[in-house]
């Protein structure tokens, strides 16, 4: 569990930074403007990026791209979990006009809309976690070049 706890800590952190931002853009009537979603993938990034950064430092020599791969997952999936989680309870307990509010911007005609926006909340999430973790991992990396 030791080795878990840090991407687990940065991933709670992380999803409190999005839930953060995203109750600050409902509080200014923005959240459901699709474009500020884009930030999302900033504040995604820059919790990956410190976990793996984080890591390095902790285990120096010992570090590797496996270890620094798989904190940057756990991290970015921990805090996608959580905050979809939190966007679901937002959008169907908190506020439930939020996602009529959406659909009349963006979509219509769609059955089950909810799960539609809830599934694509998670896969962004996701596939932003990976992509970055991969590109992070190209700054940490041990580099194999002679000098």
């Amino acid at each position: 569990m030791m080795r878990f706890s840090l991407p687990i800590r940065f991933g709670i952190a992380t999803s409190g930074s999005l839930v953060g931002y995203f109750l600050l853009l409902s509080l200014v009537d923005l959240h459901t403007n699709i474009f500020y979603s884009l930030f999302n993938g900033v504040i995604t990034g820059f919790g990956i990026y410190e976990a793996i950064k984080y890591r390095k430092l902790e285990l120096m020599e010992d570090f590797n791209y496996g270890i620094g791969f798989k904190t940057g997952v756990i991290t970015g999936f921990v805090a996608t979990l959580i905050f979809t989680l939190f966007f679901a309870v937002y959008a169907e307990e908190i506020a439930p006009e939020f996602l009529k509010q959406l659909s009349a911007s963006w979509f219509s005609n769609y059955q089950s809309f909810e799960a539609i926006v809830f599934f694509t909340v998670a896969i962004m999430g996701f596939a932003t976690t990976l992509v970055l973790t991969l590109a992070f991992m190209q700054l940490f990396k041990a580099s194999r070049n002679l000098k």
